[in-house]
């Protein structure tokens, strides 16, 4: 099994800006957890940043405060950074051909949103043969209400995982993953 850790859009808009995550409580630590565990064990970390396509956006505007990488995220190792547009993070980037290139088959599942960009990037991973690992405290939400309906924040994340682990992806706390990789702290 050859891994890479995917942090998909960790950036000041989740903590900072509009759309504040706030389920499950201690992602970011997870996330952070995850990232410097695979940096130790030679785990390439890949780092994918949202960009709106529109120029007047309200969330995620290329060059704002919000759009940048949260600052634990941008000062710790990476070995890829992936820019995107789409939910996917396969979608219009390079992402599948760097992992082909370094015959990595399992993707681990770290970031936000959970059943956006996180749900969507595991889903279209799975429909590329790759293995998938999705952290499901290193993954997070927020509670959503629009005309469709509301559903709170964690009701939200556990359905997203229940159906990941249906099909898609090996649902693991971060701790598990660890464990899986052989971290020790």
């Amino acid at each position: 099994m050859q891994r890479a850790l995917l942090i998909i859009d960790v950036q000041n808009e989740y903590f900072t800006g509009k759309l504040p995550v706030t389920h499950p409580a201690g992602s970011l630590p997870n996330i952070l957890q995850a990232m410097d565990a695979a940096t130790s064990r030679n785990i390439p970390v890949v780092v994918i940043q949202h960009a709106s396509p529109q120029t007047d956006a309200m969330v995620f505007r290329k060059g704002t405060p919000a759009w940048e990488l949260h600052p634990d995220v941008s000062e710790r190792h990476h070995d890829l950074l992936i820019g995107k547009e789409l939910p996917g993070s396969f979608t219009g980037t390079s992402l599948e051909t760097w992992l082909r290139k370094r015959r990595i088959d399992t993707l681990a599942i770290a970031g936000y949103m959970t059943q956006m960009c996180c749900d969507t990037t595991a889903r279209q991973a799975y429909h590329l043969g790759f293995g998938v690992e999705f952290l499901s405290d290193a993954t997070g939400t927020l509670a959503i209400s629009n005309a469709a309906g509301a559903v709170t924040a964690e009701e939200l994340h556990r359905a997203i995982l229940v159906t990941q682990q249906m099909r898609f992806s090996k649902v693991l706390t971060t701790a598990d993953w660890l464990q899986a990789i052989g971290w020790t702290t």
